[in-house]
């Protein structure tokens, strides 16, 4: 694994995937070079990509409404800091689970991972996207009303001021600015 430039996950049940290795030798292994070697890259698909961040969703129950007590979260490999991400996201309607999981943790990205679709992030904070669909980025730093402090269990939450961007191909945002870059269409 010292001499591995490239080291991928795959997908299947993130919570056995971040429990073997949230511990290990190797986790600690893969976060030095992630952070120290500028020609290492780590990726996943699926549940594999889940686990990258610091926090990842378990479970939630995927309804319309957000309700309180109804997403599971834990500690991923924390390779990224600073964002939540989960997959299968337009195909799965899973947009309510995921802004859940980033009104809950407001200093977070939330990453909705689109099919044929990648996130390219770069120095921690530089993204582009990758493919034939979108990803879905979710920014709940500027909430201003919520109910996630007050709402007993199985109540809906609110929120107001959520922000949604949408990329394609080739447009890429920075986290640590939030300046979004649109694709270049070839059309003046």
């Amino acid at each position: 694994m010292e001499a591995a430039k490239t080291v991928f996950f795959t997908g299947g049940d993130q919570n056995r995937i971040c429990e073997a290795l949230k511990q290990s030798i190797l986790r600690d292994l893969l976060r030095r070079k992630y952070k120290e070697e500028d020609d290492f890259m780590i990726a996943g698909t699926s549940a594999g990509a889940m686990c990258m961040p610091k926090i990842v969703i378990l479970e939630a129950i995927n309804g319309e409404a957000i309700l309180e007590y109804d997403i599971e979260l834990n500690s991923g490999f924390g390779f990224i800091e600073n964002c939540i991400i989960d997959t299968y996201f337009v195909h799965r309607a899973r947009f309510v689970r995921l802004a859940h999981a980033t009104i809950l943790h407001q200093e977070c990205w939330g990453i909705g991972l689109g099919e044929d679709t990648a996130l390219l992030i770069e120095e921690g904070y530089k993204a582009t996207c990758r493919g034939s669909g979108s990803v879905w980025i979710i920014n709940a730093r500027e909430i201003g009303q919520t109910n996630t402090e007050m709402a007993e269990k199985g109540f809906p939450i609110y929120a107001e001021n959520l922000k949604v961007h949408i990329l394609t191909d080739n447009c890429k945002i920075d986290f640590s600015s939030n300046l979004f870059e649109g694709a270049n269409t070839g059309k003046n």
